[in-house]
């Protein structure tokens, strides 16, 4: 029985962990990448997430609350994050630059 309950308990700890990481990840989307995407909104995705992760906190694993959290963050980390990062710029936030920037700087159009 031991071997059980440390199975759950590491179970328990990696959906802790993919559920935060599905809502750091949500976190920083720039918001209108969702609505670019064609998906719901960040504040909708933020919501579901951290409620995720609060239930997978809070209640056992062999409740069905976590079942539930552990099926939104699968929508969002299938469906929704390869949609945003299919984006221009990966759907995350700007920090300067210009949207011609490549990886070893700007581009001039062969100039």
């Amino acid at each position: 029985m031991q071997g059980f309950a440390g199975f759950m308990s590491l179970l328990s700890l990696a959906l802790i962990v993919f559920s935060g990481f599905a809502l750091i990840d949500a976190a920083v989307r720039r918001e209108d990448g969702y609505r670019a995407a064609d998906k719901q909104t960040k504040p909708f995705w933020m919501i579901i997430l951290g409620l995720a992760f609060v239930v997978n906190l809070i209640f056992p694993i062999l409740s069905f609350l976590p079942i539930i959290g552990l099926v939104a963050t699968i929508v969002y980390m299938v469906d929704v994050r390869p949609a945003l990062r299919s984006l221009p710029g990966g759907g995350r936030s700007r920090r300067g630059g210009s949207s011609s920037d490549g990886p070893y700087g700007p581009y001039n159009g062969g100039r």
